[in-house]
């Protein structure tokens, strides 16, 4: 089992860049489907993406792991390595080696995540992120020894309609608690700075990243 190095640490010069996956808004059949989604994927370690959150939650046990395993082999042999993180299945990310797992909102505490990592024996502290929709659950992922904070929608989140956008003045709230804090949902080359200047260490997007030129968008995010 490969060993990823540890998590980049924000400072106040970084940026920090998560790429969440959805391979079903590629055209053609599964395999197809797959074979965009790592191609991107590799596009996104090539570029210098931070993170890779494997959100593909209609798969299968077996072909998330596998996929799993293919993301893992495409990101791992960058300098600095790009981080796989599984969303919400421990189990999946021990079997294919990834750094850790992204928790959605109402999922395990992240110190129950790493109880289970422990039990299993492996060799390194899981990186976890966590779903949080307003200040007071960023609060509690940052008690739980969360890594990051995900909070969403800052603007709009596609295939969450319930959740209204949070605003630019919630994530602000948000983002004073010890904890780096990701702005999702909605956010666009034209948002982000605002972002940024309301205390996000950084970006987590699906869109952003899967439906452009990957270099051009981190090229300008980090600028």
């Amino acid at each position: 089992m490969s060993e990823f190095p540890k998590s980049p640490k924000p400072t106040p010069k970084s940026l920090l860049l998560l790429y969440i996956t959805d391979r079903k808004q590629s055209p053609g059949d599964e395999g197809a489907r797959q074979r965009s989604l790592l191609a991107k994927i590799a596009e996104a370690a090539r570029c210098g993406v931070d993170f890779i959150q494997l959100r593909e939650k209609d798969l299968p046990t077996r072909e998330l792991e596998t996929l799993g395993h293919a993301v893992r082999l495409g990101t791992e042999n960058r300098e600095p390595a790009t981080a796989l993180l599984i969303n919400s299945r421990s189990d999946v990310a021990i079997a294919c080696g990834a750094a850790g797992v992204h928790l959605p909102t109402n999922d395990l505490s992240p110190s129950v995540v790493r109880e289970i990592w422990a039990k299993a024996g492996h060799p390194i502290r899981p990186l976890i992120t966590v779903s949080c929709h307003s200040a007071a659950e960023v609060a509690q992922a940052a008690v739980e020894g969360a890594d990051f904070a995900l909070f969403a929608p800052v603007f709009e989140k596609k295939d969450a309609p319930h959740f209204g956008p949070a605003g630019l003045d919630k994530l602000r709230e948000a983002c004073r608690h010890k904890i780096p804090v990701l702005a999702l949902g909605g956010v666009t080359l034209a948002n982000a700075q605002a972002c940024l200047d309301a205390g996000a260490a950084g970006i987590a997007a699906i869109r952003l990243f899967q439906e452009n030129d990957v270099a051009e968008v981190v090229r300008r995010l980090k600028s």
